[in-house]
């Protein structure tokens, strides 16, 4: 049975290229087989944080956060496309994660990071993990950095250079070890039902 796997990425600039490494992620886990969605944070807009999902009214969200709130309890698993702003975590992805909580328990995370310069929004990429613990999500060690993404896939998300070679070489991996712990949690979470 195939795994549903959203991507989230969050940048609401008007010339963002992280979308190249977003879309180069849900075409690479919809070829092994599997669902994979993008989740934009600049489409969906959610306000800047006031009340949670769970702090609505049963129905009462709005409809964006409800739907999304709909698509993260369904996942298998989670992948994070994250840029790097100023050595921090981009404000608009932390936003939408933080409109939710219990309903990303239970399952495993992948962190992809990308930025301008070659270190591919490393520093971000690191402060992800004890977020996302947090959350309730099992963080996977394997991890992708693109840097400098402007040279590492083009305007359609293809590879492109020796940095885009690089991302090919690194991507199996990446997908493996994720799809390894979403089978894991699927089956968990089939014997014995998470605790909310």
């Amino acid at each position: 049975m195939p795994l549903s796997i959203p991507v989230f990425y969050g940048s609401y600039r008007s010339d963002r290229m992280g979308i190249r490494l977003a879309n180069y992620i849900v075409a690479g886990i919809t070829a092994r087989g599997d669902k994979a969605e993008l989740i934009d944070a600049k489409a969906i807009d959610l306000p800047m944080l006031d009340r949670m999902y769970k702090e609505h009214p049963k129905g009462e969200a709005p409809p964006a956060m409800e739907a999304l709130a709909e698509t993260i309890r369904t996942a298998d698993a989670f992948i994070f496309v994250t840029g790097e702003y100023n050595w921090g975590m981009q404000p608009g992805l932390k936003n939408l994660t933080d409109h939710f909580l219990e309903e990303w328990f239970w399952r495993p995370a992948a962190i992809a990071s990308y930025s301008a310069g070659r270190l591919g929004g490393a520093r971000a990429n690191s402060m992800w993990h004890p977020t996302l613990s947090e959350m309730g999500m099992v963080v996977i060690s394997s991890t992708i950095t693109v840097g400098p993404i402007s040279q590492t896939l083009d305007e359609q998300g293809q590879p492109t250079g020796d940095a885009g070679k690089a991302l090919e070489r690194s991507f199996p991996r990446f997908a493996d070890d994720l799809s390894w712990w979403a089978e894991a949690g699927r089956a968990q979470r089939a014997v014995k039902a998470p605790p909310y």
